[in-house]
This record gives structure tokens, C-alpha cells and sequence, in this order.
């Protein structure tokens, strides 16, 4: 490490590595807290908020600031993306049917409601509005991902310093949130409805079990990788045009829609070409970059900052909960069919909405093993998930950023 005029600076390599033997602490201390597991907390969040306390702590007694280098974390954003944009099937839509397409335009509706909500919080404590955004769907239903992409331009540009630091606090408080609610809100639909499984069919769970199951060797890893590169160099290739044009979007969304593009067309134009999408070595590369990319990110956190809107967080991320399960209740599982696949995504939909893609999955696996199988419920939320609700999401930090 470097250090001038008590600034610590920390080079890329040594903040990969340090962010990796951040994991592997999460890892630990998830084994032996039952909290953790129980609650889903994913293992860089555990790890990368015990290292920013750490840090928060090792400069409250020094007064030396320490800075990560931060290159190799955001090449590992866009890798992230490129895989969730690669394991896109837009044939799939055909398998989710009505409540793919219903669960699609509500997805819509709340995100524009969850950036009302934000701004409304922020209003009310005297913040920029730029922060309802933060506080709203860059956090909520982006999550760590979407909040460390947006919240460099939103500090330098719309006057909240605090944005990365906001930002990556909600989305970690929704987090835990979600974990708590997704169960209990398809207990309540389930038992007051007596709704029962859909027995057909193996469920979606189990088939996720098999894939992962199957070998990863060498050649289907470097396939894979090969894949996520070709589609992050697309996007790079896209992002300068783009922004020439005026149109501002991180650059991780041109590698997701690349990837989209080319998991779409590819594999009809040589079928006999091998394609590692949705593979267990893409299932390996999407979970390597994501699990670095959140601790280098979360044990870099500047939390001496926090100081002056810890209330008004708290109070947001409590208003964001309301809304969610008042949504769930009394908007989305109606139009879902009040049957029990409408319940299951409705715990999902609770992960979704205020924390991950990770902790939607839990909460309908918790809910499918105590109450029965829902297949089609776990290709329905993810394909949701996974690509939708970014583009969504992006229109509607835009549209709120420029009102």
C-alpha cells in the first residue's frame, strides 16, 4: 500500500485479493451464525460489511482514509451483466404465459412507484431528489449491482456525495428485509386461500440441482468465458456510439444486451455449435464476478459518511417495505390469479422488489419445500429478473434523474 497525506491507497491486485479473503470471512462467519443462513444474507455482504466497519474503524482511531483501486471490480460489473444477459432465452417467454407478461407490466408499475416512494423520502428530509432515486429502484429492485454503477455519476453530477454509501446500505438492509418478509407473505396467501401445489412436473429447483451436478472441465469453462468476453468487448464497442449520441447508460447494460443478442441468434445460425449458456461454467464465471465484485465493493465502503442520513434511510427503507408487501397483497397476487403459483411469486416478487435475484429464489424454495412444487414459478421470476427489470429500470432512473 501507498500512503500520502494520511490516504492509504490500496493498488487492483491487492483489493482483488483482499476482496476475496473478504468472501471467504462471509463464508465463516455464514457457517457459524444460523442468523445468516437463515436469513439468506449472501456471504460478500457479510464479509464486506464486517471489512467496512474494519475500516470505518481503523480511520476513526488513525484519521487515515484508506482508497481501494477499483479497476478489476468494474470489469467484473460488466462480466456480471454479460452473463445474465447471455443466459437470456427469449423463446422462454412462451414457457411463463399470462403471468410472465402480468408480472412483467406490474414490475413496471412499481419500479416508477418504489422511485416515488424515494423521492418522497428525501423530500421529506431535506435531501437531493437525486437520493429518492438511490434510496428508490437503483437500490431496491437494481440492488449492490446497479447501485455501484449509478451512484459514481449521481455523486459527481447531482450534488449526493453519499450515494455510493446510501446506495449500497439500502440495498443491504433490503436484503435482510426481504429475506424476512418473502416467507411470511406466501404463508399468509397460501393458508388464507388453502391454495395448494401444482403437483405436475418436476420443479424448477430440482432441474437447477441437476445443471449443477453436471462436470466443469477445462474446454466448457474456457467456451464460457470466451462467450462473456465477446459479449463485454460488443458492448464496449456499442457504449461509445451511444454516449456519443447523448444517450447516458453504464456500460454494463450494452454487455447485458449484447449478450441477450447473441445467446438469441447464435445458436439458430449454427445449432451445432456448442453454447454454454445457462451452464454450469457460466453458472460459475456469473457467481465468481459477482461474489468478488460485491465484497471489493461493500469492504470499500466510506461509512463515516452515513452519519447525517442514517434516520432518513431507515425511515425509507421502512416506507419501501410497506409499499412492497401493500403492492403484493392487494395488486399483485389478484392479478397473478390468487392461485398457488401466484403465491409462491409473490414471495419472489418480495426478493425482487427489495432485494435480489438470490433472495427471491430462497424465499420461493423455503416456501415450495414446506408447501409443494410450482414449477413454472422459477422460470417465470427469473427471466424477469434477469433482464427485464434491468431495462425497466434504467428508463426509470433516467426519467426521475432528469424530472
Amino acid at each position: 500500500m501507498a500512503m500520502a497525506d494520511n490516504v492509504l491507497v490500496s493498488p487492483d491486485f491487492l483489493t482483488l485479493t483482499l476482496g476475496i479473503i473478504v468472501y471467504f470471512v462471509g463464508v465463516l462467519l455464514n457457517r457459524h451464525i444460523a442468523f445468516l443462513r437463515n436469513y439468506n444474507i449472501p456471504e460478500p455482504v457479510t464479509g464486506g460489511f464486517l471489512a467496512a466497519v474494519a475500516v470505518w474503524a481503523f480511520h476513526q482511531l488513525s484519521g487515515t482514509e484508506i482508497v481501494f483501486e477499483m479497476t478489476t471490480r468494474d470489469r467484473l460489473l460488466v462480466i456480471f451483466f454479460a452473463t445474465v444477459g447471455v443466459n437470456a432465452r427469449l423463446a422462454d417467454l412462451l414457457v411463463g404465459g399470462r403471468a410472465l407478461a402480468v408480472l412483467c407490466v406490474l414490475t413496471v408499475l412499481f419500479v416508477f412507484l418504489q422511485n416515488g416512494v424515494g423521492t418522497l423520502g428525501a423530500w421529506l428530509f431535506g435531501l437531493p431528489s437525486a437520493a429518492g432515486v438511490i434510496m428508490g429502484s437503483i437500490a431496491f429492485v437494481g440492488g449492490h449491482g446497479t447501485t455501484i454503477a449509478w451512484a459514481p455519476a449521481i455523486a459527481a453530477e447531482h450534488g449526493f456525495p453519499a450515494a455510493l454509501e446510501v446506495g449500497t446500505a439500502a440495498a443491504t438492509l433490503g436484503l435482510i428485509v426481504a429475506s424476512v418478509l418473502g416467507g411470511p407473505v406466501a404463508k399468509f396467501l397460501v393458508e388464507r386461500g388453502k391454495l395448494t401445489a401444482d403437483a405436475s412436473g418436476p420443479d424448477g429447483e430440482s432441474a437447477v440441482a441437476r445443471a449443477e451436478a453436471a462436470p466443469i472441465d477445462k474446454s466448457n469453462f474456457m467456451q464460457a468465458l470466451l462467450l462473456v468476453n465477446v459479449a463485454v468487448v460488443l458492448g464496449y464497442v456499442v457504449h461509445g456510439p451511444v454516449t456519443a449520441m447523448g444517450v447516458k447508460l453504464p456500460l454494463f447494460v450494452p454487455c447485458l444486451i449484447m449478450g441477450v443478442v447473441l445467446s438469441n441468434t447464435i445458436p439458430y445460425i449454427f445449432p451445432r455449435m456448442p453454447w454454454p449458456a445457462r451452464s454450469p461454467a457460466m453458472s460459475l464465471i456469473s457467481d465468481y464476478s459477482l461474489s468478488a465484485f460485491l465484497a471489493m465493493s461493500l469492504m470499500s465502503m466510506q461509512l463515516w459518511t452515513l452519519a447525517g442520513v442514517a434516520g432518513p434511510l431507515l425511515v425509507v427503507v421502512a416506507m419501501q417495505a410497506l409499499l412492497a408487501v401493500a403492492f403484493i397483497l392487494i395488486v399483485l397476487f389478484p392479478l397473478l390469479g390468487r392461485d398457488y403459483q401466484a403465491a409462491v411469486l409473490s414471495a419472489g416478487f418480495t426478493g425482487l422488489s427489495l432485494g435480489a435475484t438470490p433472495t427471491a429464489i430462497a424465499s420461493m424454495t423455503a416456501v415450495t419445500r414446506h408447501y409443494g412444487p410450482s414449477p413454472n414459478a422459477f422460470i417465470i421470476l427469473p427471466l424477469v429478473s434477469a433482464f427485464f427489470v434491468d431495462l425497466v429500470n434504467m428508463i426509470a432512473i433516467q426519467f426521475f434523474l432528469a424530472g
